[in-house]
């Protein structure tokens, strides 16, 4: 392959040296030649070196790096694009959807936009007034801006990567001009992120790039001290191998519940998390679906493929992409009918990956078998304890789960792997995953109140430890929900504990199955509907954690009711007054 020269016959280099130069310069990116401007500029800063410019530096394009994020993933991506994009020479601004204002958009050059999608084609929480905005009539034009979407999703989900699909086509609708295809990946994302992150960036930069050096400059001392940027000692793909030293299951003989509070041992140099952090959990599936899975497709006994299928793939999702493949495969078009919209979600519905093959039998082989899945996910759980006060400790609360549909008992990947599998003195790959959204107050004296229900109150055991060994002064309200009071109070002797030291100021219960009718957690909302307005007069910040289809739609109800009153308005009125407290950070929900 020929390189065109790069430098100069007159540069300070021997001939020698100048073919070597153009020959490693002449084929980088301009990713990789604006690193090494920018490593050279930094060693040049740390060696006292002056960099005296040969001409003035060119004004540096704008780009604003726009994500809306539910677990962090598109969070995560934005910055680490900020990076890169500064070493390209970028003016970079990063702006979370939760916190924008739609018309900051109309005056932007270049936009990167990092979207997830929740639940069932649904935006992130936070994102969602500002997404409802881009979407409406009143959304400004913007004309002429140059943008990119990279759309996060689950393909477990039947609207895959919706969110980032619409913005992508209303930015097009808007007047906005695409320079890079619309990427839409699923939860294995990092390489392909990093791939497609890395070609938007080199669409979108000018023709000529001049990075300076105070932005490409590296401050070693400041990544030393843990620059939030800085890839953790531990993540997805290099986790920490931990020890469970506790199980203990929680609920009373006769529970219809089965959770689980599992204890490791962290003590580990960088392993640290805060309350209201969540551990991702590198699960294992049951060897015994894996031969299932094996004789359904005529594979037998292969215990070596067996165990890749029990710790690298997701052996029971039934997505969509699943049953195309399956059906391209084998050919059989009666297959190919259970994808399309009109039948996809009636058929999937408690199903998995083994009724598919069952109904449908055919032989394939190994390699097609691993070809059909995708790497099996980590499982991600709420911290349940404060660092504080269990100093080298990391304690988990885990509700195994177990149903029956379709004649076949089915189980919860990683919960039943916890609660049936992993025994005392077993190790566990864990990682933190950072929920910046979901924090206690800075002010420690500020009053907190505490909604949750079922394994939702893990967070709160969390903020309440941290707040006992901080010696908070901020009063603390616990309004927690379960089923029977004698056999599902998690935690039911430490709050006990933390209400006598005065820790925990007040505690409301609502257990639904201990009379007659129902009563669940937004009933003890709306009937405490006066307090709760009092302690968010005083400034208390509020808090949601648990089953977002059971209990979180129903809560926001009824507190945007509650809240809807003194302004004498609707639902809507309060649901603007939610989210006035959300943008201000006094409203914060980890549902799922």
């Amino acid at each position: 392959m020929s390189v065109v020269p790069i430098l100069p016959k007159s540069a300070p280099f021997t001939t020698e040296e100048i073919d070597v130069l153009n020959g490693l310069v002449g084929r980088a990116t301009p990713l990789q030649r604006a690193w090494l401007a920018g490593f050279l500029a930094g060693l040049d800063a740390a060696q006292g070196q002056a960099v005296q410019p040969h001409a003035p530096a060119r004004p540096k394009a704008k780009l604003t790096i726009l994500y809306a994020s539910e677990s962090g993933n598109a969070e995560g991506l934005a910055l680490k694009a900020r990076k890169s994009a500064q070493k390209l020479g970028f003016d970079v601004r990063v702006l979370d959807m939760g916190e924008a204002e739609l018309a900051a958009l109309e005056k932007v050059e270049n936009l990167l936009v990092y979207a997830s999608t929740w639940g069932e084609g649904d935006p992130p929480q936070r994102a969602a007034a500002f997404y409802r905005s881009l979407m409406g009539d009143a959304a400004p034009r913007l004309d002429g801006v140059r943008f990119a979407v990279l759309a996060l999703g689950d393909t477990a989900y039947v609207n895959f990567c919706a969110t980032g699909r619409a913005i992508d086509a209303r930015l097009e609708a808007l007047g906005g001009v695409r320079t890079a295809p619309r990427v839409d990946l699923d939860l294995d994302f990092a390489k392909q992120a990093a791939a497609w992150t890395e070609s938007a960036l080199a669409a979108l930069a000018p023709t000529e790039t001049q990075p300076s050096a105070t932005i490409l400059h590296v401050d070693f001392k400041a990544a030393s001290h843990g620059d939030p940027l800085d890839e953790p000692a531990f993540g997805i793909d290099h986790p920490l191998e931990a020890e469970i030293t506790e199980r203990i299951n929680l609920n009373g003989t006769g529970s219809s519940s089965e959770t689980w509070h599992i204890e490791l041992a962290t003590a580990a140099p960088g392993f640290a998390y805060e309350p209201g952090d969540a551990i991702g959990v590198l699960p294992e599936n049951d060897p015994e679906l894996a031969h299932e899975l094996l004789a359904a497709v005529g594979l037998g006994a292969d215990d070596a493929l067996a165990g890749r299928l029990v710790t690298a793939f997701d052996i029971t999702t039934l997505s969509r992409p699943v049953i195309e493949a399956y059906a391209k495969l084998t050919g059989r078009s009666d297959v190919a009918a259970l994808a399309t919209p009109e039948r996809f979600s009636a058929y999937a519905a408690g199903r998995q990956l083994i009724d598919l093959f069952l109904e449908h039998p055919e032989r394939i082989t190994a390699e097609q078998l691993t070809a059909l899945l995708r790497p099996l996910p980590a499982r991600l759980y709420s911290v349940a304890s404060s660092l504080k006060a269990h100093p080298g400790e990391t304690h988990l609360l885990v509700g195994a789960v177990r149903w029956r549909s379709h004649g076949r008992h089915r189980k919860g990947v990683a919960s039943t792997w916890l609660a049936d599998r992993r025994k005392t003195g077993d190790g566990l790959r864990v990682y933190v995953k950072p929920n910046r959204h979901f924090r206690l107050p800075k002010d420690a004296n500020r009053p907190i109140v505490m909604i949750g229900a079922g394994t939702g109150i893990a967070p709160y055991r969390a903020f309440i430890e941290e707040r006992a060994e901080m010696g908070a002064k901020g009063p603390s309200w616990l309004i927690f929900g379960a089923r029977n009071y004698t056999t599902d109070f998690l935690y039911q002797l430490e709050w006990q504990d933390h209400l006598a030291s005065g820790a925990l100021s007040r505690i409301d219960v609502a257990f639904s199955r201990d009379q007659p009718e129902k009563v669940y957690v937004q009933h003890r909302l709306l009937e405490r509907r006066g307090e709760l307005l009092r302690w968010l007069e005083d400034g208390a910040h509020l808090y949601v954690c648990g089953d977002e289809k059971r209990m979180g739609r129903d809560v926001e109800a009824a507190l945007a009711d509650i809240l809807a009153e003194p302004l004498g308005g609707d639902r809507e009125t309060g649901r603007a007054r939610l989210e006035e407290l959300r943008r201000s950070g006094r409203y914060q929900c980890d549902v799922y």
